[in-house]
């Protein structure tokens, strides 16, 4: 071997040596950063703790009162009769770092999240007088034509057609066979019924299996408990439900900063 090759031959293990010792250093800095309290999943015992905090009581409180001031609304200003709620409250702990595949689910310590669903009675023979009240009072709840957050469905062009259509007094609005609309939705909620007018029935379904309550954790609550949707239906004839989007009342970020409260 010439001394040139010898050179060249020292070159390229020297040059593998850093790859190497690189390699090894990245290695390194992942595992001291997974030692990191910010990179380690949140324990259960600490989701606890949080979830129980003062802080994070007074935000479920001040959440779940608002939800069901919406619920109450409907109740109270339209045709519909409230007949059962359902609340659905879970606080979770976020995850260890992600390296790759990354959904945010690392970037808290806890997360809580409340979801409420109201199941209201109706007559389904006043069908198209229900859907006018419902309409009607998201009309006194708009401000300057745009609707407000309490009932949002006021009485644009698709909804004085649908209401003018379960009258008898107008065609399907979504357009010639296709099948009978039970349903208006915004962002914030969904509005939905038990068709009327159908040969083949589509009904509002029953309420899912409730979790296991373990507060401040989780919590599930139905209101009143043994009430089902089928009775609401034999009650009132028929059943419209109203489904609010899921609200994040509380988050803490793996620095401890409050995000959401």
């Amino acid at each position: 071997m010439t001394v040139n090759q010898a050179q060249g031959v020292a070159t390229v293990i020297r040059a593998a040596a850093k790859r190497l010792l690189g390699l090894l250093f990245v290695l390194l800095i992942f595992a001291l950063t997974a030692c990191s309290s910010q990179n380690r999943a949140t324990s259960p015992k600490e989701v606890r703790r949080l979830a129980g905090s003062k802080q994070a009581e007074e935000s479920r409180h001040k959440a779940e009162k608002h939800l069901r001031s919406i619920a109450d609304a409907y109740d109270k200003k339209t045709p519909l009769t409230l007949a059962l709620i359902t609340v659905d409250d879970i606080c979770s702990g976020g995850e260890a770092k992600q390296w790759f595949f990354q959904d945010g689910k690392d970037q808290y310590k806890i997360r809580c999240a409340l979801r409420l669903t109201a199941y209201y009675g109706a007559d389904p023979h006043r069908i198209g007088d229900v859907l006018d009240g419902i309409f009607t009072a998201g009309d006194h709840y708009s401000s300057d034509g745009a609707p407000g957050d309490t009932i949002p469905f006021n009485h644009d062009s698709y909804r004085r057609r649908l209401a003018s259509y379960y009258r008898g007094h107008g065609p399907n609005p979504t357009g010639p066979d296709t099948r009978e609309p039970a349903q208006v939705f915004t962002p914030s909620q969904t509005l939905s019924w038990d068709t009327v007018r159908s040969g083949k029935r589509r009904l509002v379904q029953e309420l899912s299996p409730c979790m296991k309550s373990d507060p401040p954790v989780t919590r599930c609550l139905r209101e009143p408990a043994q009430k089902t949707v089928a009775d609401v239906r034999k009650q009132y004839g028929m059943v419209f439900k109203l489904e609010l989007t899921v609200t994040y009342y509380y988050k803490v970020s793996k620095k401890g900063e409050v995000l959401i409260s």
